[in-house]
C-alpha cells in the first residue's frame, strides 16, 4: 500500500472508533463526569473536611489527579477491549485482516480510538475539578503528555484482553479484579507515605501509583516519589512491550482464527 493508502485506512479505522463511542456518549462519555461530581461532593466536600490537607494541599485538591487519571485510565482500557471484541464476535475484523492494511496500523487506530475518548473525558474530569478546587494546572506540558501515554498504555492492555477474551464475560475480569484495585490502591485517594509499612511495599511495586504520583506533580506541582523521567521512560517501554505484543498475536491469529 501507498502511504495515502496507509494514511486513508488508518483515519477510516480511527473515524469509526470515534463515531462508535460517540455516537453512545451517553453511556461512553456522561458516566465519568458524573462518578467525578459525585467523588468530589462525598470524598471532597465532606470528608475532606475531616481530613484536612495532605502533601500541603487541600484533600480536595490532593484527589483531583488521582479522579483524572481514573477516568482516562478507564476510559480508555473500556473503549478498546469492548470494541474489538465487539469485532471479533460480528466477524467485521476478518474484513481488516484480509485488506491490505497491515496489522500494526489496525492496531493503532483501535488505540487510537480509546486514545481519543480518553483525552474527551479527561478534559471533562479536569474542568469538573477545576470547577471544585479552583486549583491552576502547574505543568500543562507535563499533563497532556502523561494522559496521551497512559491512555495508549490502556488502550493497547485493552486490546490485548480483547485478543484473548473468549465471551462477553471475560471482558470485565481483568477491570474488575486487576485494574480497579491497582487504581484504587495507587495513591488516588490517599497519600501511600502514611501506609503501614507492609501496606507501602504493596504500593510502590503498583504501577498505577507512579502514573497518579507523576500526574500529581504535573497539575499541583507536588514533588513525585520518583523523577519524572523515570516515570516517564517506565510508561513508554509498557506501551512499546504492549504494542509489540499485540502484534505477536495478530500474527500468530491468537484469538482471530476460528
Amino acid at each position: 500500500m501507498s502511504l495515502r493508502a496507509l494514511c486513508i485506512a488508518l483515519y477510516g479505522v480511527i473515524f469509526k472508533e470515534v463515531v462508535r463511542f460517540l455516537d453512545g456518549w451517553p453511556q461512553t462519555l456522561l458516566p465519568s463526569a458524573v462518578t467525578t461530581v459525585l467523588y468530589f461532593l462525598v470524598f471532597g466536600e465532606v470528608m475532606g473536611s475531616k481530613i484536612g490537607p495532605m502533601q500541603g494541599v487541600s484533600y480536595t485538591v490532593f484527589i483531583t489527579p488521582g479522579l483524572v487519571m481514573l477516568a482516562v485510565i478507564t476510559n480508555a482500557y473500556a473503549n478498546v477491549v469492548s470494541s474489538f471484541y465487539g469485532s471479533r464476535f460480528n466477524r467485521s475484523i476478518e474484513e481488516m485482516l484480509i485488506s491490505p492494511m497491515p496489522n500494526p496500523l489496525i492496531i493503532i487506530g483501535f488505540m487510537m480510538g480509546g486514545v481519543v475518548r480518553a483525552l474527551l473525558v479527561g478534559l471533562i474530569v479536569i474542568a469538573i475539578s477545576l470547577w471544585f478546587s479552583g486549583l491552576h494546572m502547574a505543568h500543562w506540558g507535563w499533563a497532556v503528555g502523561l494522559i496521551l501515554l497512559c491512555s495508549m498504555l490502556f488502550s493497547l492492555a485493552g486490546l490485548m484482553n480483547g485478543i484473548f477474551a473468549r465471551k462477553f464475560d471475560d471482558l470485565v475480569i481483568v477491570p474488575t479484579f486487576i485494574l480497579t484495585p491497582l487504581i484504587y490502591l495507587g495513591g488516588v485517594f490517599f497519600n501511600v507515605s502514611e501506609l503501614p509499612t507492609r501496606w507501602q511495599i504493596a504500593a510502590y511495586v503498583n504501577p498505577v501509583h507512579y502514573l497518579i504520583d507523576a500526574f500529581r506533580y504535573a497539575m499541583l506541582g507536588v514533588t513525585p516519589g520518583e523523577s519524572m523521567s523515570v516515570a516517564l521512560t517506565g510508561i513508554i517501554l509498557f506501551v512499546l512491550a504492549l504494542f509489540g505484543a499485540n502484534w505477536f498475536l495478530m500474527s500468530r491469529g491468537v484469538g482471530l482464527k476460528s
